[in-house]
């Protein structure tokens, strides 16, 4: 939501990068196909264009759960079909280190989803130090983690596992999607 006001501005031509950042263990945008498909399991829905996992895609129980649909807006979709919006996608551990630092430097906890905003956003503060570039950079915190107090807490006991859905998975899913051209 916060990139789409920027969007008139980078199909303008504009130098800016608008990225959506998603989990490994549920990478529709960056592993998933740009088809049509159901919004639900159970089909109840009209087919939609999207990139999706496939409508009987399983997400593994990961830390953000809100981050845990087989299929993404059809308007981000769209826009990162068309190369207007980046995606990128990272491991539950990276993220829950990212919102530690970010908790130790700013103050504030960030729920699992955010944390994931967060992650880009030092990896790209990051390649601008490194290229020696001023940058600015964005991003939405879009809510806290005070009830996602358990998650942190096993992630700092290093219970935390990193998971990595199956392409096999995806494949199966993906298969029992409907052919419309």
């Amino acid at each position: 939501g916060i990139a789409f006001p920027y969007v008139p501005e980078v199909m303008a031509g504009e130098n800016i990068r608008l990225i959506g950042v998603e989990p490994e263990a549920c990478p529709t945008l960056t592993r998933g196909q740009y088809r049509y498909d159901y919004g639900d399991s159970a089909k109840l829905t009209p087919l939609m264009p999207m990139y999706t996992l496939g409508h009987s895609f399983v997400p593994p129980g990961i830390h953000a759960g809100g981050l845990r649909y087989h299929g993404d807006s059809q308007l981000l979709s769209f826009l990162v079909k068309n190369n207007i919006i980046e995606a990128q996608a990272y491991h539950q551990n990276a993220v829950f280190e990212a919102a530690i630092l970010f908790a130790k430097t700013e103050g504030i906890v960030c729920a699992p989803e955010a944390a994931h905003a967060v992650k880009s956003a030092i990896e790209e503060a990051k390649k601008a130090k490194d290229e020696a570039k001023e940058k600015v950079i964005l991003f939405n915190l879009s809510g806290h983690g005070f009830f996602d107090l358990a998650s942190y807490d096993v992630y700092l006991n290093g219970k935390l596992e990193d998971y990595e859905y199956p392409e096999q998975k995806i494949k199966e899913a993906i298969s029992e999607l409907p052919e419309i051209k």
